[in-house]
Protein backbone atom coordinates (compact mmCIF):
# COMPACT_ATOMS: atom_id res chain seq x y z
CA UNK A 1 0.00 0.00 0.00
CA UNK A 2 1.50 3.30 -0.99
CA UNK A 3 1.86 5.67 1.28
CA UNK A 4 0.21 9.36 -0.26
CA UNK A 5 2.82 12.53 -0.64
CA UNK A 6 3.89 13.96 2.62
CA UNK A 7 2.16 17.39 3.29
CA UNK A 8 3.82 20.94 3.05
CA UNK A 9 2.53 22.18 6.05
CA UNK A 10 2.16 21.05 9.46
CA UNK A 11 -0.73 23.26 9.81
CA UNK A 12 -3.01 21.29 7.04
CA UNK A 13 -2.04 18.15 9.18
CA UNK A 14 -3.98 18.97 12.25
CA UNK A 15 -8.32 18.11 12.52
CA UNK A 16 -9.73 20.95 13.75
CA UNK A 17 -10.16 19.02 16.83
CA UNK A 18 -6.77 19.18 16.95
CA UNK A 19 -6.46 22.82 17.98
CA UNK A 20 -9.32 23.31 20.12
CA UNK A 21 -7.19 20.61 22.70
CA UNK A 22 -6.18 21.79 26.35
CA UNK A 23 -3.24 23.76 26.02
CA UNK A 24 -1.39 21.31 28.59
CA UNK A 25 -1.12 18.69 25.46
CA UNK A 26 -0.32 21.76 22.48
CA UNK A 27 3.17 21.97 21.55
CA UNK A 28 2.30 25.52 19.31
CA UNK A 29 2.80 27.18 22.74
CA UNK A 30 6.39 26.58 22.95
CA UNK A 31 7.42 29.35 21.46
CA UNK A 32 5.79 31.18 24.17
CA UNK A 33 7.31 29.92 27.31
CA UNK A 34 5.49 31.79 30.04
CA UNK A 35 2.34 29.92 29.06
CA UNK A 36 3.84 26.28 28.00
CA UNK A 37 6.68 25.70 30.46
CA UNK A 38 4.96 23.10 31.59
CA UNK A 39 3.63 21.72 28.32
CA UNK A 40 7.09 21.46 26.54
CA UNK A 41 8.71 19.96 29.53
CA UNK A 42 6.40 17.07 29.77
CA UNK A 43 6.15 16.52 26.12
CA UNK A 44 10.58 15.86 26.08
CA UNK A 45 11.64 13.09 24.91
CA UNK A 46 12.79 11.43 28.61
CA UNK A 47 8.78 11.66 29.50
CA UNK A 48 6.44 9.39 28.00
CA UNK A 49 3.11 10.42 26.96
CA UNK A 50 -0.14 9.26 28.33
CA UNK A 51 -1.85 7.63 24.90
CA UNK A 52 -5.36 7.97 25.88
CA UNK A 53 -6.47 10.90 28.29
CA UNK A 54 -10.23 10.38 28.71
CA UNK A 55 -10.46 13.79 30.59
CA UNK A 56 -9.01 15.82 27.52
CA UNK A 57 -11.05 14.17 25.34
CA UNK A 58 -14.08 15.14 27.48
CA UNK A 59 -12.31 18.66 27.75
CA UNK A 60 -12.35 18.95 23.89
CA UNK A 61 -15.09 21.30 22.60
CA UNK A 62 -16.23 22.63 26.45
CA UNK A 63 -16.95 26.01 28.14
CA UNK A 64 -14.53 28.59 28.00
CA UNK A 65 -13.27 27.78 31.20
CA UNK A 66 -11.35 24.33 29.77
CA UNK A 67 -10.05 26.65 26.74
CA UNK A 68 -6.35 27.09 26.72
CA UNK A 69 -5.07 30.32 28.37
CA UNK A 70 -4.78 33.29 26.59
CA UNK A 71 -1.20 34.65 24.67
CA UNK A 72 -1.96 37.86 26.41
CA UNK A 73 2.22 38.00 26.52
CA UNK A 74 4.64 39.05 23.60
CA UNK A 75 8.13 38.28 23.98
CA UNK A 76 9.10 41.58 22.30
CA UNK A 77 8.88 43.38 25.20
CA UNK A 78 11.18 42.35 28.31
CA UNK A 79 9.43 39.19 30.30
CA UNK A 80 8.42 41.20 33.25
CA UNK A 81 6.51 43.78 31.56
CA UNK A 82 3.98 41.24 29.85
CA UNK A 83 2.37 40.13 33.01
CA UNK A 84 -1.61 40.68 32.57
CA UNK A 85 -2.69 43.57 34.96
CA UNK A 86 -5.78 45.21 35.78
CA UNK A 87 -7.47 46.87 33.62
CA UNK A 88 -7.15 50.59 34.13
CA UNK A 89 -9.11 53.64 32.28
CA UNK A 90 -6.41 55.56 30.63
CA UNK A 91 -6.67 59.31 30.09
CA UNK A 92 -6.61 61.33 27.40
CA UNK A 93 -3.15 61.88 25.65
CA UNK A 94 -1.92 65.63 26.19
CA UNK A 95 1.19 67.31 24.95
CA UNK A 96 4.40 66.61 27.56
CA UNK A 97 6.53 69.69 29.08
CA UNK A 98 9.18 70.96 27.50
CA UNK A 99 11.83 68.23 29.48
CA UNK A 100 10.44 65.92 26.61
CA UNK A 101 8.74 63.63 29.42
CA UNK A 102 5.99 61.65 26.92
CA UNK A 103 2.49 61.21 27.54
CA UNK A 104 0.57 57.72 27.68
CA UNK A 105 -0.67 56.44 23.97
CA UNK A 106 -4.55 55.35 24.35
CA UNK A 107 -4.89 51.84 25.48
CA UNK A 108 -7.26 49.77 23.00
CA UNK A 109 -10.40 48.47 24.58
CA UNK A 110 -10.91 45.10 25.92
CA UNK A 111 -11.76 42.78 23.25
CA UNK A 112 -13.56 39.01 24.25
CA UNK A 113 -11.54 36.35 22.80
CA UNK A 114 -13.19 32.97 21.17
CA UNK A 115 -12.71 29.82 23.07
CA UNK A 116 -11.98 27.58 20.68
CA UNK A 117 -8.92 29.42 19.38
CA UNK A 118 -8.20 32.77 21.55
CA UNK A 119 -5.84 35.07 19.74
CA UNK A 120 -2.99 37.06 21.13
CA UNK A 121 -3.98 40.53 22.99
CA UNK A 122 -2.76 43.10 24.48
CA UNK A 123 -2.22 44.08 28.49
CA UNK A 124 -4.78 46.22 29.58
CA UNK A 125 -3.19 47.94 31.99
CA UNK A 126 -1.76 51.25 31.20
CA UNK A 127 1.27 51.32 28.43
CA UNK A 128 5.16 51.50 29.98
CA UNK A 129 7.44 53.47 29.31
CA UNK A 130 10.62 51.79 27.76
CA UNK A 131 13.96 53.42 27.85
CA UNK A 132 16.17 51.78 25.20
CA UNK A 133 20.12 51.69 25.72
CA UNK A 134 22.58 51.59 22.45
CA UNK A 135 23.11 48.07 22.50
CA UNK A 136 19.80 47.08 21.81
CA UNK A 137 19.42 49.04 19.12
CA UNK A 138 22.76 47.61 17.54
CA UNK A 139 22.00 44.26 18.64
CA UNK A 140 18.63 44.53 17.14
CA UNK A 141 17.29 47.30 14.43
CA UNK A 142 14.08 46.51 14.72
CA UNK A 143 13.34 46.61 17.98
CA UNK A 144 11.79 49.55 18.03
CA UNK A 145 8.82 48.06 16.74
CA UNK A 146 8.92 45.32 19.06
CA UNK A 147 6.98 46.54 22.33
CA UNK A 148 3.90 46.41 21.23
CA UNK A 149 1.16 49.52 22.62
CA UNK A 150 4.38 50.51 24.75
CA UNK A 151 6.10 54.07 24.41
CA UNK A 152 9.97 54.28 23.88
CA UNK A 153 11.99 56.74 24.75
CA UNK A 154 15.72 57.68 23.51
CA UNK A 155 18.16 59.53 25.71
CA UNK A 156 20.44 62.01 23.32
CA UNK A 157 23.72 60.29 24.46
CA UNK A 158 22.03 57.18 22.95
CA UNK A 159 21.39 58.57 19.74
CA UNK A 160 25.38 60.21 20.03
CA UNK A 161 26.71 56.84 20.54
CA UNK A 162 24.62 55.59 17.61
CA UNK A 163 26.09 57.84 15.37
CA UNK A 164 30.10 56.57 16.70
CA UNK A 165 28.99 53.22 15.33
CA UNK A 166 27.87 53.58 12.22
CA UNK A 167 31.16 53.24 10.32
CA UNK A 168 32.89 50.01 8.72
CA UNK A 169 31.48 46.75 7.67
CA UNK A 170 30.92 44.50 10.49
CA UNK A 171 26.94 43.43 11.59
CA UNK A 172 27.21 46.25 14.53
CA UNK A 173 28.03 48.80 12.36
CA UNK A 174 24.96 47.71 10.03
CA UNK A 175 22.81 47.73 12.65
CA UNK A 176 23.72 51.16 13.23
CA UNK A 177 23.31 52.48 9.73
CA UNK A 178 20.04 50.57 9.82
CA UNK A 179 18.41 51.96 13.00
CA UNK A 180 19.39 55.46 11.86
CA UNK A 181 17.79 55.33 8.54
CA UNK A 182 14.63 53.74 10.26
CA UNK A 183 14.60 56.83 13.00
CA UNK A 184 15.09 59.39 9.78
CA UNK A 185 11.93 57.92 8.33
CA UNK A 186 9.65 58.04 11.27
CA UNK A 187 10.76 61.76 11.99
CA UNK A 188 10.09 62.18 8.24
CA UNK A 189 6.31 60.61 8.29
CA UNK A 190 3.51 63.27 7.46
CA UNK A 191 2.15 64.94 10.48
CA UNK A 192 5.28 63.60 12.56
CA UNK A 193 5.64 65.91 15.99
CA UNK A 194 8.94 64.77 17.66
CA UNK A 195 7.63 67.17 21.09
CA UNK A 196 4.25 64.68 20.92
CA UNK A 197 5.61 61.63 20.20
CA UNK A 198 6.53 59.66 16.76
CA UNK A 199 3.90 57.21 16.27
CA UNK A 200 5.75 53.93 15.48
CA UNK A 201 3.09 52.28 13.46
CA UNK A 202 3.32 55.20 10.65
CA UNK A 203 5.90 52.85 8.51
CA UNK A 204 3.95 50.01 8.37
CA UNK A 205 4.54 48.41 11.47
CA UNK A 206 1.25 48.18 12.51
CA UNK A 207 1.83 45.83 15.55
CA UNK A 208 3.84 48.65 17.48
CA UNK A 209 0.57 51.07 18.70
CA UNK A 210 3.19 53.25 21.02
CA UNK A 211 4.85 56.28 20.30
CA UNK A 212 9.13 57.23 20.53
CA UNK A 213 10.11 59.81 22.09
CA UNK A 214 13.01 61.54 22.19
CA UNK A 215 15.08 63.93 24.66
CA UNK A 216 14.57 67.30 23.34
CA UNK A 217 15.92 69.27 26.66
CA UNK A 218 18.02 68.41 29.59
CA UNK A 219 16.54 66.55 32.64
CA UNK A 220 16.94 67.43 36.63
CA UNK A 221 18.28 64.10 38.02
CA UNK A 222 21.07 63.42 41.06
CA UNK A 223 23.16 60.30 40.80
CA UNK A 224 25.41 59.16 43.36
CA UNK A 225 28.71 60.59 43.01
CA UNK A 226 30.65 57.63 42.63
CA UNK A 227 29.63 57.17 39.27
CA UNK A 228 31.37 59.36 36.68
CA UNK A 229 29.21 62.13 35.56
CA UNK A 230 30.67 61.97 31.77
CA UNK A 231 30.14 58.24 31.16
CA UNK A 232 27.61 57.23 28.80
CA UNK A 233 26.41 54.58 30.93
CA UNK A 234 25.81 56.45 33.79
CA UNK A 235 24.00 59.57 31.96
CA UNK A 236 21.74 56.86 30.37
CA UNK A 237 20.93 55.87 34.10
CA UNK A 238 20.26 59.67 34.97
CA UNK A 239 17.33 59.92 32.32
CA UNK A 240 15.83 56.91 33.42
CA UNK A 241 15.68 58.13 37.25
CA UNK A 242 14.72 61.65 36.06
CA UNK A 243 11.91 59.73 34.19
CA UNK A 244 10.96 57.67 37.23
CA UNK A 245 10.62 60.20 39.53
CA UNK A 246 8.45 61.87 36.95
CA UNK A 247 6.20 59.36 36.63
CA UNK A 248 5.79 58.64 40.00
CA UNK A 249 2.59 60.15 40.91
CA UNK A 250 -0.88 61.23 39.14
CA UNK A 251 -0.76 64.36 38.00
CA UNK A 252 -3.16 66.43 35.38
CA UNK A 253 -2.28 65.46 31.59
CA UNK A 254 0.55 62.84 32.74
CA UNK A 255 -0.73 60.20 34.54
CA UNK A 256 1.38 57.61 36.57
CA UNK A 257 3.45 54.61 34.48
CA UNK A 258 6.11 52.33 35.13
CA UNK A 259 9.57 53.31 33.28
CA UNK A 260 12.17 50.74 32.45
CA UNK A 261 15.23 50.86 31.23
CA UNK A 262 15.91 47.87 28.55
CA UNK A 263 19.41 47.13 28.03
CA UNK A 264 21.85 43.57 26.42
CA UNK A 265 24.42 44.76 29.16
CA UNK A 266 24.49 43.31 32.40
CA UNK A 267 26.56 45.61 34.66
CA UNK A 268 24.23 48.58 33.45
CA UNK A 269 21.09 46.43 34.87
CA UNK A 270 22.81 45.75 37.68
CA UNK A 271 24.18 49.87 38.58
CA UNK A 272 20.21 50.39 37.66
CA UNK A 273 18.45 47.85 40.14
CA UNK A 274 21.54 49.16 42.91
CA UNK A 275 20.08 52.59 42.39
CA UNK A 276 16.08 51.58 43.02
CA UNK A 277 15.28 51.20 39.11
CA UNK A 278 13.35 49.26 36.78
CA UNK A 279 15.97 47.12 34.29
CA UNK A 280 15.29 44.10 32.37
CA UNK A 281 17.23 42.10 29.33
CA UNK A 282 16.08 42.64 25.90
CA UNK A 283 13.80 39.59 25.29
CA UNK A 284 12.91 39.60 21.69
CA UNK A 285 15.70 37.87 20.10
CA UNK A 286 15.35 35.27 22.39
CA UNK A 287 13.41 31.57 20.98
CA UNK A 288 13.36 29.83 23.91
CA UNK A 289 13.01 31.32 27.44
CA UNK A 290 14.80 28.04 28.62
CA UNK A 291 17.33 25.33 26.91
CA UNK A 292 15.25 22.27 28.32
CA UNK A 293 12.32 23.12 26.34
CA UNK A 294 13.83 23.25 23.10
CA UNK A 295 12.70 20.54 20.52
CA UNK A 296 14.82 16.73 21.19
CA UNK A 297 13.25 15.34 17.90
CA UNK A 298 12.58 12.32 19.36
CA UNK A 299 9.49 11.34 21.60
CA UNK A 300 9.26 7.95 24.20
CA UNK A 301 6.15 6.00 23.29
CA UNK A 302 4.37 4.86 26.90
CA UNK A 303 4.81 0.97 27.81
CA UNK A 304 1.43 0.47 27.48
CA UNK A 305 1.70 1.76 24.05
CA UNK A 306 1.05 -1.75 21.31
CA UNK A 307 -2.00 -2.62 24.46
CA UNK A 308 -4.04 0.15 23.93
CA UNK A 309 -3.25 0.14 19.94
CA UNK A 310 -3.87 -3.71 19.39
CA UNK A 311 -7.11 -3.28 17.87
CA UNK A 312 -6.58 -0.01 16.22
CA UNK A 313 -3.23 0.16 14.57
CA UNK A 314 -2.14 -0.98 10.68
CA UNK A 315 0.95 -1.93 9.62
CA UNK A 316 2.25 -2.81 6.17
CA UNK A 317 5.91 -3.87 4.44
CA UNK A 318 7.12 -1.81 1.50
CA UNK A 319 10.21 -3.38 0.82
CA UNK A 320 12.81 -3.89 3.53
CA UNK A 321 10.80 -1.43 5.65
CA UNK A 322 7.52 -1.92 7.98
CA UNK A 323 4.83 0.94 8.52
CA UNK A 324 2.21 1.13 11.43
CA UNK A 325 -0.58 3.83 11.16
CA UNK A 326 -1.84 4.50 14.79
CA UNK A 327 -4.23 7.01 16.34
CA UNK A 328 -5.47 8.17 19.32
CA UNK A 329 -4.02 11.36 21.21
CA UNK A 330 -0.82 10.90 20.74
CA UNK A 331 -0.98 12.22 16.99
CA UNK A 332 -1.42 16.07 18.20
CA UNK A 333 1.96 16.06 19.94
CA UNK A 334 3.74 14.53 16.89
CA UNK A 335 6.00 16.48 14.29
CA UNK A 336 6.77 15.26 10.62
CA UNK A 337 10.02 13.55 10.60
CA UNK A 338 10.33 13.04 14.90
CA UNK A 339 11.42 10.24 15.35
CA UNK A 340 9.75 7.67 18.00
CA UNK A 341 10.63 4.97 19.96
CA UNK A 342 9.17 2.28 21.92
CA UNK A 343 11.63 -0.26 24.78
CA UNK A 344 9.84 -2.03 27.38
CA UNK A 345 11.30 -5.06 29.60
CA UNK A 346 10.99 -8.40 27.96
CA UNK A 347 9.35 -6.69 24.68
CA UNK A 348 10.87 -6.55 21.50
CA UNK A 349 11.82 -2.87 20.57
CA UNK A 350 10.89 -0.29 18.19
CA UNK A 351 12.36 2.33 16.49
CA UNK A 352 10.70 4.57 13.77
CA UNK A 353 9.95 7.82 11.99
CA UNK A 354 6.90 9.72 12.07
CA UNK A 355 6.33 10.08 8.11
CA UNK A 356 2.80 11.28 7.61
CA UNK A 357 -0.06 13.13 9.97
CA UNK A 358 -3.43 13.07 8.79
CA UNK A 359 -6.48 14.27 10.47
CA UNK A 360 -6.25 12.02 13.97
CA UNK A 361 -3.73 9.47 12.45
CA UNK A 362 -0.52 9.29 11.81
CA UNK A 363 2.21 6.77 9.79
CA UNK A 364 5.35 5.51 11.48
CA UNK A 365 8.06 4.07 9.54
CA UNK A 366 10.73 2.12 10.83
CA UNK A 367 14.77 3.05 10.45
CA UNK A 368 17.64 1.80 8.67
CA UNK A 369 19.81 0.05 11.31
CA UNK A 370 23.35 1.82 11.17
CA UNK A 371 24.88 0.10 13.93
CA UNK A 372 25.23 -3.13 11.74
CA UNK A 373 28.03 -3.70 10.39
CA UNK A 374 26.87 -4.36 6.51
CA UNK A 375 25.26 -0.72 7.05
CA UNK A 376 28.47 0.80 8.24
CA UNK A 377 29.10 4.55 6.49
CA UNK A 378 32.47 4.96 5.05
CA UNK A 379 33.64 2.31 8.26
CA UNK A 380 31.45 3.94 10.66
CA UNK A 381 28.76 2.42 12.93
CA UNK A 382 26.51 3.99 15.28
CA UNK A 383 26.67 3.67 18.71
CA UNK A 384 23.61 4.50 20.04
CA UNK A 385 19.76 5.10 19.90
CA UNK A 386 20.30 8.74 19.38
CA UNK A 387 23.61 8.39 16.77
CA UNK A 388 21.36 5.93 14.73
CA UNK A 389 18.47 8.73 14.76
CA UNK A 390 21.09 11.50 13.00
CA UNK A 391 22.36 9.34 10.43
CA UNK A 392 19.21 8.37 9.70
CA UNK A 393 18.81 12.02 8.41
CA UNK A 394 22.04 12.42 7.21
CA UNK A 395 21.44 9.81 4.58
CA UNK A 396 17.75 10.36 3.92
CA UNK A 397 17.96 12.63 0.31
CA UNK A 398 14.46 13.57 0.94
CA UNK A 399 15.90 15.75 4.03
CA UNK A 400 17.46 19.00 3.07
CA UNK A 401 18.12 20.93 6.21
CA UNK A 402 19.45 18.55 9.57
CA UNK A 403 20.47 20.16 12.91
CA UNK A 404 22.67 18.33 15.35
CA UNK A 405 22.97 19.27 18.76
CA UNK A 406 24.75 17.64 21.59
CA UNK A 407 27.62 17.78 24.31
CA UNK A 408 31.34 17.23 23.50
CA UNK A 409 32.37 13.87 21.69
CA UNK A 410 28.85 12.88 20.87
CA UNK A 411 30.22 12.28 16.99
CA UNK A 412 28.17 15.25 15.49
CA UNK A 413 31.59 15.78 13.16
CA UNK A 414 32.47 12.43 12.32
CA UNK A 415 28.95 11.60 11.49
CA UNK A 416 28.41 14.57 9.26
CA UNK A 417 31.48 13.84 7.37
CA UNK A 418 31.24 10.02 6.98
CA UNK A 419 27.62 10.80 5.30
CA UNK A 420 28.78 13.38 3.35
CA UNK A 421 31.78 11.54 2.05
CA UNK A 422 29.65 8.60 1.51
CA UNK A 423 27.38 10.55 -0.75
CA UNK A 424 29.61 12.74 -2.38
CA UNK A 425 32.09 9.55 -3.61
CA UNK A 426 29.85 6.26 -3.43
CA UNK A 427 26.87 7.56 -4.57
CA UNK A 428 28.14 10.75 -6.42
CA UNK A 429 24.38 12.59 -4.63
CA UNK A 430 26.94 15.84 -4.36
CA UNK A 431 29.21 17.01 -6.23
CA UNK A 432 31.35 18.27 -3.24
CA UNK A 433 31.49 18.53 0.20
CA UNK A 434 31.65 22.50 1.88
CA UNK A 435 32.57 23.23 5.28
CA UNK A 436 32.13 25.99 7.45
CA UNK A 437 32.13 27.57 10.61
CA UNK A 438 31.98 30.63 12.93
CA UNK A 439 35.61 32.25 13.88
CA UNK A 440 34.78 33.28 17.45
CA UNK A 441 37.73 32.64 19.67
CA UNK A 442 37.92 30.83 23.17
CA UNK A 443 40.42 32.59 24.28
CA UNK A 444 42.91 35.65 23.36
CA UNK A 445 43.14 36.72 19.31
CA UNK A 446 46.58 34.97 17.96
CA UNK A 447 46.20 37.60 15.23
CA UNK A 448 46.33 37.89 11.45
CA UNK A 449 46.58 34.50 9.58
CA UNK A 450 48.81 34.04 5.72
CA UNK A 451 47.62 32.87 2.73
CA UNK A 452 44.77 32.09 1.09
CA UNK A 453 41.05 31.86 2.53
CA UNK A 454 41.30 28.19 2.68
CA UNK A 455 44.62 28.26 4.99
CA UNK A 456 43.19 30.64 6.97
CA UNK A 457 40.26 28.43 7.44
CA UNK A 458 43.00 26.20 8.47
CA UNK A 459 43.88 26.61 11.65
CA UNK A 460 39.98 26.81 12.89
CA UNK A 461 39.51 23.15 11.06
CA UNK A 462 41.32 21.37 13.50
CA UNK A 463 37.70 18.79 13.85
CA UNK A 464 37.70 18.09 10.22
CA UNK A 465 41.52 16.85 10.23
CA UNK A 466 41.11 15.17 13.29
CA UNK A 467 38.25 13.12 12.01
CA UNK A 468 39.30 12.96 8.61
CA UNK A 469 42.67 11.26 9.76
CA UNK A 470 39.99 8.64 11.19
CA UNK A 471 38.26 8.12 8.19
CA UNK A 472 41.26 7.64 6.15
CA UNK A 473 42.86 5.15 8.16
CA UNK A 474 43.91 1.85 6.42
CA UNK A 475 42.68 -1.08 7.01
CA UNK A 476 46.08 -2.92 8.34
CA UNK A 477 47.59 -4.21 5.61
CA UNK A 478 45.75 -3.63 2.44
CA UNK A 479 46.49 -0.19 0.82
CA UNK A 480 49.53 0.44 2.21
CA UNK A 481 51.07 4.38 2.56
CA UNK A 482 50.67 4.71 -1.14
CA UNK A 483 47.42 3.65 -0.83
CA UNK A 484 46.28 5.83 2.52
CA UNK A 485 47.89 8.98 0.80
CA UNK A 486 45.88 8.78 -2.40
CA UNK A 487 42.67 8.37 -0.36
CA UNK A 488 43.63 10.92 1.72
CA UNK A 489 44.71 13.37 -1.90
CA UNK A 490 40.94 12.23 -3.33
CA UNK A 491 38.97 13.05 -0.22
CA UNK A 492 40.95 16.44 0.50
CA UNK A 493 39.70 17.45 -3.11
CA UNK A 494 35.92 16.86 -2.34
CA UNK A 495 36.11 19.21 0.52
CA UNK A 496 36.18 23.06 0.38
CA UNK A 497 36.61 25.00 3.56
CA UNK A 498 34.88 28.40 2.92
CA UNK A 499 34.88 31.52 5.17
CA UNK A 500 31.56 32.60 6.46
CA UNK A 501 33.02 36.24 5.89
CA UNK A 502 32.01 35.79 1.81
CA UNK A 503 28.72 34.29 1.92
CA UNK A 504 26.36 36.36 0.93
CA UNK A 505 24.84 36.35 -2.67
CA UNK A 506 26.25 32.73 -3.45
CA UNK A 507 24.46 29.73 -4.33
CA UNK A 508 25.11 26.42 -3.62
CA UNK A 509 24.30 23.66 -6.74
CA UNK A 510 24.32 20.03 -5.69
CA UNK A 511 26.96 20.49 -2.65
CA UNK A 512 26.69 18.98 0.90
CA UNK A 513 26.83 21.76 3.33
CA UNK A 514 28.37 21.59 6.74
CA UNK A 515 27.89 24.56 9.26
CA UNK A 516 30.12 23.82 12.32
CA UNK A 517 29.74 25.18 15.84
CA UNK A 518 26.67 26.92 14.50
CA UNK A 519 25.70 27.64 18.18
CA UNK A 520 28.03 30.87 17.68
CA UNK A 521 25.81 32.29 14.88
CA UNK A 522 23.03 34.82 15.42
CA UNK A 523 19.78 33.91 13.58
CA UNK A 524 20.34 36.76 10.91
CA UNK A 525 23.68 35.02 10.65
CA UNK A 526 21.73 31.55 10.20
CA UNK A 527 19.46 32.98 7.60
CA UNK A 528 21.81 34.21 5.60
CA UNK A 529 24.05 30.30 5.33
CA UNK A 530 21.01 28.11 5.02
CA UNK A 531 19.49 30.56 2.01
CA UNK A 532 22.39 29.57 0.02
CA UNK A 533 21.22 26.87 -0.79
CA UNK A 534 20.64 25.65 -4.07
CA UNK A 535 18.83 22.92 -6.08
CA UNK A 536 19.78 19.29 -4.79
CA UNK A 537 22.30 20.94 -1.66
CA UNK A 538 22.10 19.06 1.92
CA UNK A 539 22.82 21.35 4.91
CA UNK A 540 23.61 20.15 8.20
CA UNK A 541 24.16 22.40 11.19
CA UNK A 542 25.61 21.42 14.48
CA UNK A 543 27.00 22.57 17.75
CA UNK A 544 26.70 22.68 21.35
CA UNK A 545 25.04 25.16 22.78
CA UNK A 546 26.34 24.75 26.15
CA UNK A 547 29.51 26.32 24.54
CA UNK A 548 28.59 29.51 23.18
CA UNK A 549 31.56 32.00 23.29
CA UNK A 550 29.96 34.82 21.15
CA UNK A 551 29.27 38.03 22.77
CA UNK A 552 25.29 38.85 23.75
CA UNK A 553 24.18 35.42 22.72
CA UNK A 554 22.58 32.39 25.02
CA UNK A 555 21.07 29.39 24.35
CA UNK A 556 17.69 30.65 23.84
CA UNK A 557 18.88 33.22 21.32
CA UNK A 558 20.96 31.26 19.25
CA UNK A 559 20.74 30.93 15.61
CA UNK A 560 20.69 26.94 16.49
CA UNK A 561 18.19 27.33 18.74
CA UNK A 562 16.19 29.46 16.18
CA UNK A 563 16.73 27.28 13.41
CA UNK A 564 15.62 24.08 15.37
CA UNK A 565 12.75 25.56 16.62
CA UNK A 566 11.89 27.23 12.92
CA UNK A 567 12.26 23.99 10.83
CA UNK A 568 10.67 21.40 13.05
CA UNK A 569 7.49 20.07 11.63
CA UNK A 570 8.34 20.75 8.09
CA UNK A 571 8.93 17.51 5.79
CA UNK A 572 12.16 17.96 4.42
CA UNK A 573 13.91 18.78 7.79
CA UNK A 574 14.98 16.85 11.25
CA UNK A 575 16.64 18.03 14.00
CA UNK A 576 17.87 15.00 16.79
CA UNK A 577 19.59 15.88 20.05
CA UNK A 578 22.51 13.75 20.68
CA UNK A 579 22.06 12.58 24.20
CA UNK A 580 25.63 9.86 24.96
CA UNK A 581 29.30 10.99 24.33
CA UNK A 582 31.40 8.17 22.56
CA UNK A 583 34.42 9.72 22.09
CA UNK A 584 35.88 8.43 25.29
CA UNK A 585 35.22 7.55 29.03
CA UNK A 586 36.86 10.73 29.58
CA UNK A 587 35.46 12.91 27.81
CA UNK A 588 32.04 11.74 28.74
CA UNK A 589 33.09 12.34 32.40
CA UNK A 590 34.34 15.76 31.88
CA UNK A 591 31.65 16.96 30.49
CA UNK A 592 29.05 15.97 32.91
CA UNK A 593 31.20 17.01 35.95
CA UNK A 594 33.19 19.63 35.07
Amino acid sequence: MPLPPAPTKRAALLSPDAHDAPARSSHRGSRRSGDSRGDAAASSASQPLELFDRQAAETVGGSADNAPPVRGRSKNAPARDQRQQPAARREPESAPPAAAVPAPSPAPAPQLQAPARPKRSKSSGPAKLFVLDTNVLLHDPMCLFRFEEHDIFLPMIVLEELDGHKKGTTEVARNGRQTSRTLDALAAAQDADIDKGLKLDTTGHREAGGRLFFQTAPLDYALPISLPQGKADNQILGVVHALRDAYAKDQPGRPKREVVLVSKDINMRVKARALGLDADDYQNDKTLEDGDLLYSGSLALPPDFWTRQSKTVESWQSGSNTFYRVSGPLVPNLYINQFVYFEAPGEPSMYARVTEIRDKTAVFKTLRDFSSGKNAVWGVNTRNREQNFAMNLLMDPEIDFVTLTGTAGTGKTLMALASGLTQVLDDRRYTEIIMTRATVSVGEDIGFLPGTEEEKMGPWMGALDDNLEFLAKGDGGGAGEWGRAATNELIRSRIKIKSMNFMRGRTFLNKYVIIDEAQNLTPKQMKTLVTRAGPGTKIVCMGNLAQIDTPYLTEGSSGLTFAVDKFKGWPHSGHITLARGERSRLADFASDVL
